[in-house]
């Protein structure tokens, strides 16, 4: 039997077996956080988001060490916008919607230089990279099959933003048994008091969605768990 480890966490320690862990990295792109970039065009102060880089590359060079899988997801949508329904298409200010011109080419869209992962957390060759065209990672994706093939079962997740896309997928992945923790530096939002909200939201109630630590006690965990891991 898989010894069972633990992540110090909110509202409790998260139990986890070391097989069956992934970390989940949420769209990392570069419409989000660079200067000059879709986000920043809406009126959001991008250095909130860009906050979590460097914890989160710390956290997957730990991950990438331990060998435990990795899963980054990317919203966006086909050229043709055919899988973007009119209610979230029609969101947003007029010349900055969903497949308009932006300065890293046409918003949101697949192929496109901003829809793709910031540099510094660039995909390693095999991990896995979901293409989602909602909020959440399960909606019309792969994402169901890639866990279930690979018998993950516990999750950490990260990305961005806090109240939308990484509230959307631990939602979606609590309605599927999934159980999730939050890493509270390595989720980030446009906005302070969604990000206090967001996080105390997941550990409420006795943890109604699932876990909330800082990734410096992840690490810590993970080296206990898959030692010896580098510290980072």
């Amino acid at each position: 039997m898989t010894a069972v480890h633990h992540i110090p966490a909110q509202p409790a320690d998260f139990p986890f077996a070391p097989d069956s862990l992934a970390l989940v990295v949420i769209d990392m792109q570069r419409d989000f956080l660079l200067p000059g970039g879709f986000g920043e065009s809406l009126g959001n102060d991008v250095a909130l988001l860009r906050a979590v880089i460097d914890p989160l590359a710390a956290l997957l060079a730990a991950a990438r060490a331990a060998g435990i899988p990795v899963i980054h997801t990317r919203e966006g949508h086909l050229p043709d916008l055919s899988d973007c329904p009119p209610a979230k298409l029609l969101r947003g200010n007029p010349s900055h919607r969903i497949g308009d011109a932006g300065r890293f080419g046409r918003i949101l869209i697949r192929g496109e230089y901003g829809h793709d992962i910031i540099d510094e957390l660039a995909p390693a060759e095999g991990e896995f990279v979901i293409d989602k065209p909602g909020k959440g990672a399960f909606y019309a994706t792969e994402l169901s099959d890639v866990l279930v093939r690979n018998g993950i079962r516990h999750l950490l997740i990260t990305g961005v933003t806090t109240e939308v896309c990484v509230h959307t997928t631990v939602r979606e992945a609590n309605d599927r048994g999934y159980e999730c923790l939050v890493v509270s530096d390595c989720v980030g939002s446009y906005f302070p008091e969604f990000q206090r909200a967001g996080l105390a939201m997941i550990a409420a109630q006795g943890g109604i969605f699932g876990w909330v630590a800082d990734s410096a006690a992840v690490r810590g965990a993970l080296e206990s768990a898959f030692s010896p891991i580098p510290a980072q």
